[in-house]
C-alpha cells in the first residue's frame, strides 16, 4: 500500500507540472475552466487594413467531477452516467452502454426497490423473488448480487437487503458489461454489468414533498423529502429523506415493515466540493418469499405455483438493520487538475428463519430444510485519485489516476434445524421449532480485502469527434476464511492481476456516435451458495473478457443505442447429484442490444428495447456439456414502456409496460427449463394544483392479468417466481 501511495504522489507531481506547463504555453485551449481566453479576427482577404476586436474575457469554473449529466427529453433517463475512474460522461461520448434512470421515473412507477427500477432495462432480469427482502439480477445473462451495487461509484456502502433506500437516490445507473477498470472489482465479482446509485443533493429551488402510498393487499407508507440550500451563493446544502411502510403484501401471510432515513450534506465553492451521506434502514419481513431449487435433473420442472402463495410458514421471518455513510471531497488544485477522495462504510446485521425447498419430481413433491441464519457484515472503503487535462499538439488528454481499498468482515451461520416433506401446491403447516440455545449472532467466518490502483488516458482529437481511452488496473484480492466453531483460520487466499481496457468513440455526424470497447474483469471466485453441500466455499479469482461494438443516436428528443457484445467467463454450477458447487468450464454470452428513449412526439414518451442473447457453455470438463445453453440466459428479453399525456385532460398521463422473456434452461445438462413469460403493467397519474400546491396522484397495476410464472432460473438462486398482481396508489404534495 505504501508503494501505491508513493506512486500516486509521484504521478500527481508530474501531472501538476505538465498541467501547469500546458496552461502557460497553450493559448488556444478551449478547455472549460481556463481562466481567460482571447479571440481575434483577421481582416477579409484582399483588404489593406485589419480590424482587431476588443479582448473578450471568458470566465468559468472547473466542472465538478460529481456534476450529474442532464436529464434527457421526456425526463425518464439522463444523458449519461458515471464511468467510475473516467468520471461522468454523456452517453454519446461513452464507449460503453449505460442506462441512467431518473428519480422522476422511480416516483412515477412507485418503485420500492432497485429490482423495481431495473424493469425498465431490457438487458436486465430480476433473479430473486420479486416480493422479498433483497435485489439480485442478471445483466447480459450474468448474475449480479446485491453486494455489487455501488453508491456514488463506491462499493461496500449499500445495505445488502436494500428495500427502502430509493428515497435518497437521484439516479439508478446501469452499466452493461464488465467494469473492473472503471470501478474496481465488484465484491461478488459481477461480470455482466453493475448498478450504481447516485444520492440526492439539495437543489437551488427548495423542496418539501410529502408522499402517502398504498400497495396491495394492505401496506401503507409515508415518505418525506426536504431540501434546502443556505449561505452565500447557496454554498451549503441539506437533503433529508425519510420513509416508513408497514402492512400485508400481495403474498399470503406476508407482512413487510421498513423504516428508512438519510441525510445528505454538501458544500460547494469555486474550487472545493464536499459532501456527506448518512443512512439507516431497519427491515422486518414476516414469511419472506424465497427461491426454490430442484433435487435432481431427471424430471420436467412443474408449473409455477400461484404468485400469491407464500410457500412458507407464518412464523418465518427475515430482519436486518443497517447503518451506512460516506464522505467525499474534490479540490481543484489548478484549473486543469482536480484531486478527490471518498471514504465510507456500512454495518449490517441480519437474522433469518426460513426454508429452502427442493422440488423432487414433476408432480411438485418437495423436501424442505428449515434454516436459522444469523449473519453480519462490516465494511470499510476508501478511494482517492487525480483527474487532469493536458494538451499535446492537436491531441487533448484527460488523465485519471486512482487507488482504492475495500475491506469486509463477515460472519454467517446456517444450520439446518429441521426437515419436512410436502407438495409445492399444498405445503404442510408446521410447528415452530425451538430456538433455545441457538446463537442469534454469527461469529467471524471471512475477511476480504480488495485493493487496486488504476490509470487511464482519454485522448481526443478533431473537436472530440475521435476519442480513444486506454487504461489498466492492478487488483489485489485477499480472502481469509475462519471456522465458525473454533474461530481458527481455515483457508487463506492472496492474488493479484492486471486488467486492461480500451474504448473508442468516433462521431461521423453530430447525431451519431460509433463505439467499441475491450475490457476485462478479475472477479473474485464465486462462493458456494446456500443449499449446496459446500456452502460458503470461496473459489479462486477468475478473469472475464468482453468485446463490444455499437452505435448511438441522439436526435435531441429521441435517442437510442445498438450494440453487439461477447463476454466469456468461467462457469459455475451446483452438481445435482453431489450437491457440490464448482467451476466446470466457460460460459460465453453473445448478444445484441437495442434500446430507445425520449419523447417521440409532444406528450408521448418511450423507454425500452430488446436484447437477444446466445449463452453457450464451452470448454467444459471432458466436453460433457460443450455447446449447451447457459443456465438462466433467455434468447430474447423485451421491455417496452410508454407514456401518453392525454391532450383533452390537462395533467393526466396514462402509462403501460410490456415485458417478455423467452424460455430459460435451469441446469447445464439442458434437461430442465422454464417456459417463456410475459406481463403487462398499466397506470395513470394526474398532476394538478390544490390551494396553490402541486399535487400528483398515481395509480398502477403490476402484472395486470395476475399471471403465475417462473420469472428466472439461475445457478446461485434456483427458481424465482414472478410478482403477483399488485395494486399501487400514491399522492404527493409539494409545499
Amino acid at each position: 500500500m505504501r508503494y501505491t501511495i508513493s506512486g500516486l504522489h509521484v504521478f500527481g507531481a508530474g501531472l501538476l507540472c505538465a498541467a501547469s506547463a500546458s496552461a502557460q504555453v497553450t493559448t488556444t485551449s478551449t478547455t472549460q475552466g481556463d481562466a481567460a481566453r482571447q479571440a481575434t479576427t483577421a481582416a477579409p482577404a484582399g483588404t489593406t487594413a485589419s480590424t482587431t476586436l476588443p479582448t473578450v474575457n471568458v470566465t468559468g469554473t472547473t466542472p465538478a467531477l460529481s456534476d450529474l449529466p442532464p436529464v434527457y427529453a421526456g425526463g425518464q433517463v439522463a444523458r449519461g452516467g458515471s464511468l467510475g475512474l473516467l468520471g461522468n460522461r454523456d452517453y454519446m461520448d461513452t464507449p460503453f452502454s449505460v442506462t441512467s434512470i431518473t428519480s422522476q421515473t422511480m416516483q412515477d412507477m412507485q418503485a420500492r426497490s432497485v429490482s423495481d427500477v431495473v424493469r425498465n432495462d431490457p438487458s436486465v432480469r430480476v433473479i430473486w423473488p420479486g416480493v422479498s427482502y433483497g435485489s439480485q439480477f442478471a445483466i447480459r445473462g450474468f448474475p449480479v448480487q446485491g453486494q455489487d451495487i455501488a453508491v456514488n461509484g463506491v462499493y461496500g456502502i449499500v445495505p445488502p437487503q436494500l428495500t427502502g433506500g430509493l428515497d435518497m437516490m437521484e439516479r439508478v445507473e446501469i452499466l452493461h458489461g464488465p467494469s473492473a477498470l472503471l470501478n474496481g472489482m465488484a465484491p461478488s465479482g459481477a461480470v455482466g454489468g453493475t448498478v450504481n446509485l447516485v444520492t440526492k443533493r439539495a437543489t437551488d429551488t427548495p423542496i418539501t414533498r410529502l408522499t402517502t402510498s398504498y400497495w396491495s393487499d394492505s401496506q401503507f407508507g409515508t415518505s418525506v423529502d426536504v431540501g434546502r440550500r443556505f449561505g452565500e451563493d447557496n454554498k451549503i446544502g441539506i437533503r433529508l429523506n425519510g420513509s416508513y411502510r408497514d402492512g400485508d403484501t400481495s403474498v399470503d401471510d406476508q407482512r413487510q415493515r421498513v423504516g428508512f432515513g438519510s441525510l445528505g450534506l454538501d458544500f460547494r465553492s469555486s474550487t472545493v466540493r464536499l459532501s456527506a451521506d448518512l443512512g439507516y434502514q431497519r427491515l422486518h419481513v414476516d414469511n419472506p418469499t424465497r427461491p426454490i431449487y430442484t433435487d435432481n435433473a431427471n424430471f420436467k420442472i412443474p408449473n409455477a405455483p400461484k404468485g400469491s402463495d407464500s410457500l412458507g410458514q407464518p412464523w418465518y421471518y427475515a430482519k436486518s438493520e443497517d447503518t451506512f455513510g460516506m464522505v467525499h471531497g474534490e479540490v481543484d488544485l489548478t484549473p486543469r487538475l482536480t484531486a478527490y477522495a471518498t471514504a465510507g462504510g456500512r454495518k449490517n446485521d441480519f437474522l433469518g428463519l426460513y426454508n429452502f425447498l427442493y422440488i423432487r419430481n414433476n408432480a411438485g413433491d418437495v423436501r424442505g430444510n428449515q434454516y436459522y441464519q444469523p449473519t453480519y457484515s462490516d465494511t470499510k472503503t476508501a478511494l482517492g485519485g487525480l483527474t487532469g487535462k493536458l494538451d499535446t499538439g492537436p491531441i487533448k488528454h484527460t488523465l485519471n489516476l486512482s487507488a482504492s481499498t475495500l475491506e469486509t468482515e463477515a460472519g454467517v451461520l446456517a444450520p439446518v434445524i429441521s426437515t419436512f416433506t410436502g407438495n409445492l401446491y399444498d405445503l404442510p403447516s408446521l410447528d415452530k421449532p425451538s430456538l433455545s440455545g441457538r446463537a442469534s449472532d454469527a461469529p467471524k467466518t471471512s475477511k476480504t480485502k480488495l485493493a487496486s490502483y488504476a490509470f487511464a488516458d482519454t485522448m481526443s482529437a478533431l473537436e472530440d469527434r475521435v476519442q480513444l481511452t486506454a487504461g489498466i488496473r492492478r487488483q489485489v484480492v485477499e480472502v481469509d476464511n475462519y471456522s465458525a466453531v473454533t474461530g481458527a483460520l481455515t483457508t487463506s487466499y492472496s492474488q493479484s492481476a492486471y486488467t486492461p481496457a480500451f474504448g473508442l468513440v468516433v462521431k461521423p455526424w453530430q447525431t451519431v456516435s460509433l463505439y467499441a470497447n475491450y475490457i476485462q474483469a478479475l472477479a473474485q471466485g464465486p462462493t458456494a451458495p446456500a443449499g449446496s453441500s459446500n456452502v460458503g466455499t470461496i473459489f479462486a479469482p477468475v478473469k472475464s473478457k468482453q468485446y463490444e461494438v455499437g452505435a448511438k443516436l441522439d436526435l435531441g428528443n429521441v435517442g437510442g443505442t445498438l450494440s453487439y457484445f461477447e463476454i466469456k467467463q468461467p462457469n459455475g454450477f451446483t452438481d445435482t447429484t453431489t450437491g457440490l458447487f464448482g467451476l466446470d468450464g466457460e460460459q460465453r454470452n453473445r448478444g445484441v442490444e437495442l434500446s430507445a428513449f425520449g419523447e417521440v412526439t409532444r406528450g408521448v414518451r418511450v423507454l425500452g428495447g430488446v436484447t437477444f442473447l446466445d449463452g453457450k457453455l464451452t470448454k467444459t470438463a471432458g466436453g460433457a456439456t460443450d455447446g449447451n445453453k447457459a443456465v438462466g440466459v433467455p434468447d430474447t428479453q423485451l421491455n417496452l414502456g410508454l407514456e401518453y399525456d392525454l391532450p383533452w385532460v390537462p395533467g393526466l398521463t396514462v402509462t403501460g409496460r410490456y415485458i417478455y422473456t423467452s424460455s430459460q434452461y435451469y441446469n447445464v445438462q439442458n434437461t430442465q427449463k422454464i417456459p417463456s413469460w410475459n406481463t403487462f403493467d398499466i397506470g395513470a397519474r394526474y398532476t394538478t394544483k390544490i390551494q396553490g400546491k402541486q399535487v400528483v396522484f398515481r395509480a398502477s397495476v403490476e402484472n395486470l392479468f395476475n399471471k403465475d410464472y417462473w420469472a428466472a432460473a439461475s445457478t446461485n438462486y434456483g427458481l424465482a417466481r414472478g410478482v403477483p398482481r399488485t395494486y399501487m396508489l400514491s399522492a404527493s404534495i409539494d409545499f
